[in-house]
């Protein structure tokens, strides 16, 4: 087994190495002045079952096309398996046509890391289910709920109240609400464009309630803010815990989850983020299981058995 990082989160691919009581293999990686990149392992895979650790930042095309020439090069190189370890798979909310004439770009990207070699993607907590459909290689969709379970039951909340904020993500917060031994509610929003959201109705009992917002991701932390006001509004505890498992934080997100005031932000470090971007934003680490899926992958053991799906 050999295990290189691309230069999207460094930091994230030394955990994994450190759990799993290796080392990193060494790659050259860097871009020329026209803005192409360029890759070359430093040493043979030949033969090899090659990891890839490489997420998708905010640097995302970028971050993408090195995942694909980093992919052929093993695949040239004569690697025997190419496993591609994708925590924040890119492009996932583009997964069908919602309006006429656009891409599903979602499945463009399964056939762009199929096309470049990938035999294997690890990932984590794809936006929705189906994105998983669109590759034809093998695809372990972990999710990160134990994760954030185990983090919240040291806090002993009472009265919870774990809130979808919009219908799609309702089937992800009943399994962490159950997990959890929470009660379940869901918000409908609609959204006029683009990362803009309006709350329409809010389906459950949150009065008096501690609500915990749950959801794949903050982008642009429009849609949490506002679902935060509704509870509030709909007579919710004050203190709204939020979770996502990727923390993009694009534009102005810090500034706004700032004035938001959430009694804590809950990430993961899936992608590169400052845990003193604002008060009460918690990074939790994804190394210790990602370390354990790949130890499993690697010796043909089960990886269903690691956590409870």
């Amino acid at each position: 087994m050999k295990i290189f990082s691309g230069s999207s989160h460094p930091a994230l691919a030394e955990s994994i190495a450190k759990e799993l009581k290796t080392t990193l293999g060494s790659v050259t990686l860097k871009g020329f002045s026209g803005g192409e990149r360029y890759v070359r392992y430093d040493e043979t895979v030949r033969g090899k079952d090659v990891f890839i650790i490489q997420t998708a930042t905010r640097n995302v095309n970028e971050d993408l096309i090195e995942l694909c020439l980093m992919c052929q090069a093993a695949k040239l190189s004569f690697a025997k398996i190419i496993h591609v370890v994708l925590p924040h798979f890119p492009y996932a909310r583009q997964d069908r046509v919602a309006l006429p004439r656009e891409p599903i770009s979602a499945k463009l990207i399964a056939s762009l890391l199929e096309a470049s070699g990938a035999d294997h993607v690890i990932t984590l907590n794809l936006h929705t289910d189906q994105v998983q459909g669109f590759f034809s290689i093998p695809v372990d969709a972990l999710e990160a709920r134990t994760i954030f379970a185990k983090y919240i039951r040291t806090k002993n909340l009472k009265d919870t109240v774990v809130v979808s904020p919009d219908e799609g993500g309702a089937k992800r917060a009943k399994k962490f609400a159950d997990q959890i031994g929470a009660e379940l509610a869901i918000i409908h929003k609609t959204r006029p464009e683009h990362q803009k959201s309006e709350v329409l109705e809010l389906v459950g009992e949150i009065e008096g309630k501690t609500c915990i917002l749950f959801d794949d991701m903050i982008d642009t932390g429009g849609s949490l803010i506002a679902a935060k006001r509704a509870l509030i509004k709909a007579g919710a505890n004050k203190d709204v815990y939020a979770i996502a498992t990727h923390g993009i934080f694009s534009g102005n997100a810090v500034e706004m989850m700032k004035k938001a005031a959430f009694k804590e932000v809950i990430v993961t470090d899936s992608i590169p983020c400052k845990r003193s971007a604002f008060r009460g934003l918690t990074v939790l680490p994804i190394a210790p299981l990602l370390a354990q899926v790949i130890s499993h992958v690697d010796k043909g053991q089960s990886v269903t058995e690691i956590y409870d799906w």
